[in-house]
């Protein structure tokens, strides 16, 4: 069960030069892009700084574990800079935006051998904001962190010329598909790829935009076989189905990912259980307006914003979780909304079950 460490003892000592870019490289990058740059990595183009140096920088600070999603990001840059294949990547173009209740946006670039380039977004990270803005895509056509993504790619091009990557994982993959297929189509010429590593899709009409379409050939999906978020809403670009050695939602933590020689270890399909979430969600979003999502969402987050911290570690405090109950007992309206939706999801869940319908497979898979 070889994951993304043991590939780095494998293929660590060959060069970007010797071995290009693969899947595998844009998922570490991506998982880097969680980390927390700010004062490491100039916001500039001028001054790029080597992945080792940022690394010895980071891992001085006193402060390093509130600047990562999970404690392993830390042990996975120490590697990262160890390698002949990360060690000497320079990263340049550092943004991390965070507008309360709104957006949360994060985006760093990495300056490959030979002039090409790969941009790398952030998912979600700890920031009840993050995880708000997430839901808002139920319902939203376009959410702020998708324009700051497009924004980030034009801004970037003017200022290099040469060919460029996407890649992100969970919101991430989905804010470098966005990027990909809203910018010019110039701009698109110059895009090698752009992968989505378990990233959710978008709103059937995003699936006809003619960008979308244009860059269909050039888009990848990677999902772990019980997928749920990159399950969610809809996708056309094709998908990759890669081993995991977790369960269920967990699986959607990169560090379990497994990898034999220099790819993932690829599995035939996304199971059943993954694809009866699925219809689930989409049964359940269906039967559910635009307005009543919105009223959801709102309410769910108006009652974690109880907690008085945007950071998730701390809404989850006993206290808090106290707090939240409290008021779910006395504010009616509020319970009402919460409840009536959790009620809808579970009943869908258990009608789709009853009538064991086939669940068919996503298309586009490879």
């Amino acid at each position: 069960m070889a994951d993304l460490f043991d590939y780095l003892l494998w293929r660590g000592d060959l060069s970007l030069d010797a071995v290009p870019l693969n899947p595998v490289d844009t998922l570490i990058l991506s998982e880097l892009s969680y980390i927390d740059f700010a004062g490491l990595v100039p916001e500039d183009f001028l001054h790029p700084v080597p992945l080792k140096v940022a690394a010895e920088a980071f891992l001085a600070l006193p402060d390093r574990d509130r600047r990562v999603r999970v404690k392993r990001d830390a042990d996975l840059i120490a590697e990262c800079a160890r390698t002949a294949r990360f060690g000497q990547l320079r990263l340049v173009f550092y943004r991390s935006e965070l507008t309360s209740g709104q957006s949360q946006f994060a985006a760093v670039t990495w300056l490959l051998p030979e002039g090409g380039a790969i941009i790398t977004y952030r998912g979600t990270d700890l920031t009840l904001t993050g995880w708000k803005e997430d839901f808002h895509m139920s319902f939203q056509p376009q959410v702020p962190a998708q324009e700051k993504a497009l924004r980030y790619l034009e801004a970037f091009a003017r200022v290099h010329g040469g060919p460029i990557c996407l890649a992100g994982h969970s919101k991430g993959g989905n804010l470098a598909v966005y990027a990909a297929a809203r910018c010019q189509p110039e701009l698109q010429e110059r895009i090698c790829f752009a992968h989505n590593h378990d990233g959710p899709g978008f709103h059937s009409a995003m699936l006809r935009d003619p960008g979308y379409r244009c860059m269909l050939p050039k888009i990848r999906t990677f999902l772990p076989q019980s997928s749920v978020v990159g399950m969610l809403l809809e996708h056309e670009e094709p998908y990759t189905v890669v081993r995991s050695r977790q369960l269920s939602l967990l699986q959607h933590e990169p560090f379990s990912w497994e990898v034999l020689g220099g790819d993932f270890i690829r599995m035939e399909e996304i199971d059943e259980n993954s694809r009866f979430l699925d219809r689930t969600i989409k049964t359940w979003l269906a039967d559910t307006t635009m307005e009543e999502r919105s009223k959801f969402v709102d309410a769910v987050f108006e009652l974690l914003s109880l907690g008085q911290s945007d950071d998730l570690r701390d809404v989850i405090l006993p206290r808090n979780v106290l707090r939240y109950l409290r008021t779910l007992g006395t504010d009616e309206q509020l319970r009402s909304i919460i409840t009536r939706e959790f009620v809808d999801l579970l009943r869908t869940a258990v009608e789709l079950r009853r009538r064991r319908e086939p669940l068919g497979l996503p298309e586009h898979r490879e």
